[in-house]
C-alpha cells in the first residue's frame, strides 16, 4: 500500500440543461456567472490538487474557455452529477487521482471550508464516501425539500430522508435535526462501484441518490459544517443568493 498522501481532484458538474431553472450555471449573480462563484471557492481550497469543470454543452465549455478554467465536455445524456464525476475519473490525467470530490455547480455560496470538512474523515481507515450536514433550521424540519440525515456516534450515516427524522415521539422538543448538504467525496474504488450499481429501492422511493450507497453497504461518513448553502433551483433562489453574495462582498 502506497504511503503517499491521497491526490484529490474537485469536479464541478455544470449542466446547461437543468430542468427547474434552465441555463442557471450561466446566469449572473452580483455581476458574475453563477459558475464563477463555485469555481473560485473550489480553487481556494488547499486540500484540492486539481479542479475541473465537467460541462454538458459547448456553451458551458465556451464560458470556461473565456475565463481560462479547465473544462471537460461530457455527454449531455449522463443522468446525474455522480455519473459526470465518474466519466471524468475515466479520462487522463484525472484518472490518476485517489479521491474525487463532487462539487455541485449550482452552489454559489460554497466556501473552501465546506470542502475541507468533506475531506477530513478520509484520515480514518475504512471511510469510502463522505458528505456534509448542517444544523437544520426550525422552518426546514418538516420541509421535504430539506433532506434530513441521522448518523451514528462516529459520523457514519444511518439514513437520509425527506421525512422528519428522528421522530420526536413524546414531543419533548429535545431532538436534534441535521440538514444534508449535497457535496460528496469518493475514494476511487467507491466511485467505480457506485457507477456499476442500479438505482436502489429506497433511492427511488425517496428520490435520494445517496441511499444507493447505504443500501449497498458503502461506508458513508458525514462531516458537520457551520455554513449552510442554498442550491439555486428557482428565480427566488437566485435573488436570495445574490443578496447574500453582495452582503459577503461588503463584509470582506
Amino acid at each position: 500500500m502506497s504511503n503517499h498522501p491521497p491526490r484529490v481532484v474537485g469536479v464541478i458538474p455544470a449542466r446547461l440543461a437543468s430542468t427547474r431553472l434552465p441555463r442557471k450555471v450561466l446566469r449572473h449573480l452580483a455581476g458574475e456567472p453563477l459558475l464563477a462563484w463555485v469555481y473560485r471557492a473550489a480553487i481556494a481550497c488547499p486540500e484540492l490538487d486539481d479542479v475541473v469543470i465537467a460541462a454538458d454543452s459547448p456553451e458551458v465549455q465556451q464560458l470556461c474557455d473565456h475565463y481560462g478554467w479547465p473544462c471537460l465536455l461530457t455527454s449531455p445524456d449522463l443522468p446525474s452529477g455522480t455519473d459526470r464525476l465518474f466519466a471524468v475519473s475515466q479520462i487522463e490525467p484525472w484518472s490518476e487521482f485517489d479521491i474525487y470530490v463532487n462539487i455541485q455547480g449550482d452552489e454559489p455560496l460554497l466556501l473552501p471550508e465546506h470542502i475541507t470538512a468533506l475531506l477530513t474523515p478520509f484520515a480514518i481507515p475504512g471511510v469510502d464516501v463522505t458528505t456534509l450536514k448542517v444544523r437544520c433550521t426550525p422552518e426546514n424540519i418538516a420541509n421535504p425539500n430539506a433532506v434530513k440525515v441521522v448518523t451514528a456516534a462516529d459520523g457514519r450515516a444511518l439514513y437520509f430522508s425527506r421525512a422528519t427524522i428522528p421522530f420526536d415521539r413524546d414531543g419533548h422538543g429535545a431532538a436534534l435535526y441535521w440538514k444534508h448538504l449535497g457535496l460528496y467525496a469518493y475514494r476511487r474504488f467507491a466511485l467505480e462501484r457506485f457507477a456499476t450499481l442500479p438505482p436502489s429501492e429506497l433511492e427511488q422511493t425517496e428520490r435520494l441518490e445517496q441511499l444507493r450507497l447505504l443500501e449497498n453497504g458503502l461506508a458513508l461518513y458525514v462531516s458537520e459544517t457551520a455554513h449552510d448553502t442554498i442550491g439555486v433551483d428557482t428565480e427566488e433562489d437566485l435573488a436570495r443568493v445574490e443578496a447574500l453574495l453582495l452582503e459577503r462582498r461588503l463584509r470582506s
